[in-house]
């Protein structure tokens, strides 16, 4: 008898995984011929400033959840409490909410560089005041979902139901909807789930390429190619709260420079324009001794010419007004997206 016939339990498992197997890999990408990708004003890179706004969405038995936060604190290492508050955690996720995001705030406000806000929408619930002020600083706001959580595990129904309610959370808080999409913690299925909620211009969940790319066939009921704005970990500055990242603003401001030197001289010397994308938290970079890195590598990068900084809305209709699959089965949806958006088309 084979495994499967032994043990029914793992045949239906087996026929499960199959079902749900997600989207295919793709080691390839674009190869050794990746596009120039024409960046506006023939920049040689572009540049992607990114704030997730998560507290008050992580985990928390307030918030009905089994444990507390355990991610991504200066607690380095924390486990979770199962069925109980964890005070300390709790306290250091309050400080990117209270203090951290409007240092972020007048940071980036005050170089006037633009920044795409990756918002959990029970984020900005728990706290209005912030949201309006990235819209009035005239700051993208996309979705980090509905909830700071892990989705590997959660049922259809339910993550269903917090990708809607990401849309129309944010759209009541802050009156505009999410255009772009990060769960941040997804599964295999999320996508699928994310382009048949509608609406969505771009999904996030990937840190596979320099460069935006195309993918086609997420979901049998909807047709159009969905664009792919690749994320980071490394230009990230989660690595001050994991073993062997960051353990100085130096570092953090002399790996940023690195990898923007590097990327820079691609675009001016080979003729190969990329993206490069910094990611950013509240409650992490937004401590004093942190920011004064970010600071510096602002400051350094408005002195070198032909960069382009923007949000990936704006990567977005860029890459749909210039890359859009010529052999879609649909047509190009940017303008009407927008529209219902009540986003401009003009870059």
């Amino acid at each position: 008898l084979t495994d499967n016939q032994t043990n029914p339990l793992k045949s239906v498992q087996l026929s499960e995984a199959k079902m749900s197997a997600g989207p295919p890999r793709n080691l390839v990408g674009y190869g050794q011929s990746p596009p120039n990708p024409n960046w506006p004003g023939g920049a040689k890179l572009a540049v992607s400033f990114v704030m997730n706004y998560e507290e008050g969405a992580e985990n928390c038995v307030l918030n009905g959840d089994g444990q507390s936060e355990w991610l991504l604190s200066d607690i380095i290492g924390a486990s979770a409490y199962k069925g109980q508050r964890h005070m300390n955690m709790e306290s250091l996720y309050e400080y990117g909410s209270r203090a951290g995001f409007w240092r972020l705030h007048r940071l980036f406000t005050s170089f006037k560089v633009p920044l795409t806000v990756y918002a959990c929408s029970k984020a900005l619930e728990e706290h209005p005041e912030a949201g309006k002020a990235m819209l009035s600083a005239g700051w993208e706001v996309a979705s980090h979902g509905h909830r700071w959580i892990d989705y590997q595990n959660v049922p259809e129904a339910e993550e269903r139901d917090h990708i809607k309610k990401c849309v129309e959370v944010q759209k009541k808080v802050i009156g505009v909807r999410p255009l772009g999409f990060y769960q941040g913690k997804p599964n295999v299925n999320t996508r699928r789930y994310m382009v048949e909620q509608g609406g969505f211009l771009y999904d996030n969940d990937h840190y596979n390429d320099d460069l935006p790319y195309w993918v086609s066939d997420v979901s049998p009921e909807v047709k159009e190619p969905l664009l792919i704005i690749p994320y980071t970990l490394d230009c990230n500055d989660m690595r001050f709260c994991v073993p062997q990242g960051f353990n100085s603003g130096d570092q953090f401001f002399q790996y940023l420079k690195d990898s923007f030197d590097f990327l820079y001289r691609e675009g001016k010397e080979e003729g190969s324009p990329k993206m490069m994308t910094v990611g950013l938290h509240c409650r992490i970079v937004g401590r004093p001794g942190r920011c004064e890195s970010l600071r510096r590598f602002l400051q350094y990068i408005q002195g070198v010419p032909d960069v382009w900084v923007t949000t990936r809305l704006e990567i977005a209709k860029h890459w749909y007004s210039n890359f859009f699959p010529p052999g879609a089965k649909t047509k190009n949806p940017l303008e009407e997206k927008l529209s219902a958006a009540g986003t401009p088309l003009l870059l």
